[in-house]
């Protein structure tokens, strides 16, 4: 699943602060709400990995529960409530939180299984782990490697990866799938622009704002179709799985 290129690796952080009104981070936030929206429930307690991508995660602090948000780089965490640690050594004990979530992040782990693994220790037993992560290795570009990448997962790759963590996966479904055709036209332009030898487009691929509209309007197409029904591709996996027995405060 490893993408090539990963000796050039970059650790920039995450985009989303530097860009926060970009269109794919209002577009996530609304389908992670749809999809994954159901498998939060009611918890005392969440952590938020990841917690600099801010943008993606306000629908999380419905209910006005405690929330631990935590990210290896301090510039997103608010000073006195995050910390900066990293997913694959959390400094918590085990079983404290109803809720962890870690939307695009399990990618930029070198050791993935173990990123997981820490996730899931962390939870009590009936929490729910919600997930996110890029699609498909082939669609891997310079983008991945600015980003810190280490790789992109198929949906069946994303749900061995946390079965093997001893969690029941509750659903798991591609993402992005009415903008796939052109996610796959840009992951091409790219290529070429590599073979040809021109340089990378640094940061984020500019989007006018008539196309901004129509790209949100599109994926407001998947929000209506994931209501119903998981998604055959995208460009995205999303996934919520359990830990043990069933947890009496959610989902619901």
């Amino acid at each position: 699943m490893s993408g090539p290129g990963a000796g050039a690796r970059q650790q920039p952080g995450s985009s989303s602060l530097r860009e926060p009104d970009y269109w794919w981070y209002g577009a996530r936030a609304r389908l992670l709400e749809e999809v994954l929206g159901p498998y939060l429930g009611t918890p005392a307690l969440t952590l938020d990995v990841g917690s600099a991508d801010g943008p993606s995660v306000g629908w999380m602090r419905r209910g006005g529960h405690r929330r631990v948000m935590l990210d290896i780089l301090p510039g997103g965490l608010v000073p006195g409530e995050g910390v900066c640690a990293s997913a694959t050594r959390l400094p918590f004990a085990d079983e404290v939180f109803d809720v962890v979530a870690a939307f695009d992040v399990v990618e930029h782990c070198d050791d993935d299984r173990r990123a997981v693994a820490e996730l899931a220790r962390v939870l009590v037993p009936g929490g729910r782990l919600l997930l996110s992560v890029p699609a498909y290795a082939w669609a891997w570009s310079d983008h991945d490697v600015r980003a810190g990448h280490y790789r992109r997962y198929t949906r069946p790759e994303l749900v061995g990866l946390v079965a093997s963590a001893g969690l029941r996966v509750e659903r798991s479904t591609y993402a992005f799938g009415a903008v796939f055709p052109l996610f796959v036209a840009e992951r091409m332009a790219r290529r070429l622009r590599q073979r040809a030898g021109r340089p990378a487009r640094p940061g984020l691929t500019p989007v006018p704002g008539r196309t901004d509209r129509v790209l949100t309007a599109l994926t407001g197409l998947d929000r209506r179709v994931l209501r119903r029904r998981d998604l055959p591709f995208g460009s995205s996996v999303f996934l919520a799985a359990t830990k043990g027995a069933a947890d009496p405060r959610g989902p619901g």
